[in-house]
Protein backbone atom coordinates (compact mmCIF):
# COMPACT_ATOMS: atom_id res chain seq x y z
CA UNK A 1 0.00 0.00 0.00
CA UNK A 2 1.13 3.61 -0.68
CA UNK A 3 -0.02 7.05 -1.02
CA UNK A 4 -0.69 8.38 -4.34
CA UNK A 5 1.13 10.98 -5.71
CA UNK A 6 0.20 14.25 -7.30
CA UNK A 7 0.79 12.84 -10.92
CA UNK A 8 -1.30 9.51 -10.24
CA UNK A 9 -4.04 11.34 -8.89
CA UNK A 10 -3.90 14.26 -11.14
CA UNK A 11 -4.90 11.10 -13.45
CA UNK A 12 -7.55 9.69 -11.26
CA UNK A 13 -9.19 12.85 -10.87
CA UNK A 14 -9.66 13.25 -15.00
CA UNK A 15 -10.73 9.54 -15.32
CA UNK A 16 -12.88 8.87 -12.78
CA UNK A 17 -13.38 12.69 -10.95
CA UNK A 18 -12.25 11.29 -7.59
CA UNK A 19 -12.47 14.64 -6.83
CA UNK A 20 -15.06 16.77 -8.52
CA UNK A 21 -14.40 19.76 -8.95
CA UNK A 22 -11.28 20.12 -8.58
CA UNK A 23 -8.93 23.36 -8.79
CA UNK A 24 -5.64 22.70 -10.03
CA UNK A 25 -4.30 25.29 -7.25
CA UNK A 26 -5.52 23.20 -4.29
CA UNK A 27 -3.29 19.78 -5.12
CA UNK A 28 -0.13 19.12 -2.62
CA UNK A 29 2.50 16.52 -3.54
CA UNK A 30 0.57 14.01 -1.89
CA UNK A 31 -3.20 14.83 -2.32
CA UNK A 32 -5.74 17.49 -2.23
CA UNK A 33 -6.97 20.04 -0.01
CA UNK A 34 -10.67 19.92 0.15
CA UNK A 35 -12.65 23.51 0.83
CA UNK A 36 -15.73 23.68 2.21
CA UNK A 37 -19.18 24.95 0.89
CA UNK A 38 -20.21 27.53 2.39
CA UNK A 39 -18.64 30.03 5.11
CA UNK A 40 -19.65 28.96 8.89
CA UNK A 41 -18.53 30.32 11.78
CA UNK A 42 -18.17 28.40 15.45
CA UNK A 43 -18.93 29.56 18.46
CA UNK A 44 -16.50 28.16 21.38
CA UNK A 45 -17.61 24.74 22.58
CA UNK A 46 -19.87 24.61 19.56
CA UNK A 47 -20.37 21.67 17.27
CA UNK A 48 -21.16 21.24 13.25
CA UNK A 49 -21.00 19.17 10.52
CA UNK A 50 -19.21 20.98 7.87
CA UNK A 51 -19.68 19.43 3.98
CA UNK A 52 -16.86 19.59 1.59
CA UNK A 53 -17.64 21.37 -1.61
CA UNK A 54 -16.11 19.08 -3.45
CA UNK A 55 -17.35 15.56 -4.28
CA UNK A 56 -14.82 12.92 -3.02
CA UNK A 57 -14.71 9.03 -5.05
CA UNK A 58 -12.37 6.37 -3.63
CA UNK A 59 -12.06 4.52 -6.57
CA UNK A 60 -12.47 0.41 -5.25
CA UNK A 61 -8.83 -0.33 -4.81
CA UNK A 62 -8.01 2.65 -2.70
CA UNK A 63 -8.96 4.49 0.71
CA UNK A 64 -8.17 7.38 1.77
CA UNK A 65 -7.25 9.32 4.69
CA UNK A 66 -8.16 12.89 6.32
CA UNK A 67 -5.56 15.11 7.85
CA UNK A 68 -6.91 18.44 9.12
CA UNK A 69 -4.86 21.96 7.97
CA UNK A 70 -2.28 22.87 10.95
CA UNK A 71 -3.92 26.37 10.58
CA UNK A 72 -7.28 25.55 12.36
CA UNK A 73 -6.08 23.00 14.74
CA UNK A 74 -3.70 26.33 15.75
CA UNK A 75 -6.74 28.27 16.28
CA UNK A 76 -8.15 25.61 18.51
CA UNK A 77 -10.34 23.74 15.95
CA UNK A 78 -11.07 19.98 16.44
CA UNK A 79 -11.70 17.48 13.93
CA UNK A 80 -13.67 14.53 15.78
CA UNK A 81 -14.74 12.03 12.54
CA UNK A 82 -12.32 9.45 11.85
CA UNK A 83 -9.50 9.91 9.16
CA UNK A 84 -10.38 7.37 6.75
CA UNK A 85 -12.76 7.54 3.56
CA UNK A 86 -14.00 3.82 2.86
CA UNK A 87 -12.85 2.41 -0.64
CA UNK A 88 -16.05 3.10 -3.45
CA UNK A 89 -16.97 6.23 -1.60
CA UNK A 90 -18.91 8.86 -3.45
CA UNK A 91 -20.03 11.99 -2.08
CA UNK A 92 -19.40 15.13 -0.80
CA UNK A 93 -17.92 14.36 3.14
CA UNK A 94 -19.27 15.66 6.66
CA UNK A 95 -16.18 17.42 8.63
CA UNK A 96 -17.17 17.73 12.50
CA UNK A 97 -15.83 20.15 14.24
CA UNK A 98 -15.62 21.95 17.39
CA UNK A 99 -14.20 24.88 18.41
CA UNK A 100 -12.12 24.39 21.36
CA UNK A 101 -9.85 27.82 21.44
CA UNK A 102 -8.16 28.64 24.46
CA UNK A 103 -9.07 32.13 23.93
CA UNK A 104 -13.07 31.39 23.26
CA UNK A 105 -12.75 33.29 20.50
CA UNK A 106 -15.08 32.17 17.14
CA UNK A 107 -13.42 30.26 14.09
CA UNK A 108 -14.38 31.11 11.01
CA UNK A 109 -13.77 29.17 7.84
CA UNK A 110 -14.24 30.55 4.53
CA UNK A 111 -15.74 28.99 1.25
CA UNK A 112 -12.72 28.10 -0.89
CA UNK A 113 -10.23 28.42 1.65
CA UNK A 114 -8.00 25.00 1.80
CA UNK A 115 -9.15 22.96 4.79
CA UNK A 116 -8.57 19.38 4.98
CA UNK A 117 -5.82 16.79 2.97
CA UNK A 118 -7.26 14.23 1.55
CA UNK A 119 -4.78 11.16 0.89
CA UNK A 120 -5.84 8.71 -1.90
CA UNK A 121 -4.05 5.11 -0.30
CA UNK A 122 -3.88 1.99 -2.80
CA UNK A 123 -5.35 -1.67 -0.97
CA UNK A 124 -4.79 -5.08 -1.54
CA UNK A 125 -7.55 -7.52 -1.99
CA UNK A 126 -10.80 -7.99 -3.25
CA UNK A 127 -13.05 -4.94 -3.52
CA UNK A 128 -15.90 -4.00 -1.58
CA UNK A 129 -16.74 -1.14 -2.01
CA UNK A 130 -19.29 1.27 0.41
CA UNK A 131 -22.93 0.90 -0.05
CA UNK A 132 -23.39 2.24 3.15
CA UNK A 133 -26.22 5.53 3.99
CA UNK A 134 -24.29 8.37 3.23
CA UNK A 135 -23.32 6.66 -0.73
CA UNK A 136 -24.13 9.45 -2.32
CA UNK A 137 -24.78 12.09 0.60
CA UNK A 138 -25.24 15.96 -0.25
CA UNK A 139 -25.07 15.31 -4.54
CA UNK A 140 -27.03 17.06 -6.74
CA UNK A 141 -29.19 14.43 -9.43
CA UNK A 142 -26.71 15.35 -12.34
CA UNK A 143 -23.69 14.66 -10.41
CA UNK A 144 -25.10 11.51 -9.07
CA UNK A 145 -25.73 10.73 -12.90
CA UNK A 146 -21.99 11.83 -13.78
CA UNK A 147 -20.88 9.38 -11.16
CA UNK A 148 -23.00 6.76 -12.03
CA UNK A 149 -21.85 6.93 -15.54
CA UNK A 150 -18.24 6.26 -14.67
CA UNK A 151 -19.12 3.59 -12.29
CA UNK A 152 -21.33 1.53 -15.42
CA UNK A 153 -18.58 2.63 -17.57
CA UNK A 154 -15.53 1.75 -15.46
CA UNK A 155 -16.60 -0.30 -12.45
CA UNK A 156 -19.92 -2.52 -13.23
CA UNK A 157 -18.00 -5.54 -12.12
CA UNK A 158 -17.65 -4.56 -8.97
CA UNK A 159 -20.76 -2.33 -8.36
CA UNK A 160 -24.15 -3.73 -8.20
CA UNK A 161 -25.86 -0.55 -9.66
CA UNK A 162 -29.57 -1.54 -8.91
CA UNK A 163 -28.21 -0.95 -5.24
CA UNK A 164 -26.48 2.24 -6.23
CA UNK A 165 -29.81 3.22 -7.55
CA UNK A 166 -31.73 2.80 -4.45
CA UNK A 167 -29.48 4.57 -2.29
CA UNK A 168 -28.95 7.65 -4.95
CA UNK A 169 -32.94 7.39 -4.28
CA UNK A 170 -33.16 7.79 -0.64
CA UNK A 171 -29.37 9.59 0.42
CA UNK A 172 -28.88 13.01 2.12
CA UNK A 173 -29.78 15.67 0.33
CA UNK A 174 -28.62 19.62 0.12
Amino acid sequence: MCVIGRDRLEKLVEKYKCIYPASPSLFDGDGYVLTVMEDVTLQYLEHKNLVSYEVVFTPPDMVAHLTAKSRYGRMGLSFLNAAKVHSGFIGRLALEVVNLSNDRSPITITRGDPFMHIEFITRDGAPSPYTGPYMFQYMSDEEVEIYMDIIEKYFSEVYDTGILRKLALSRIRL
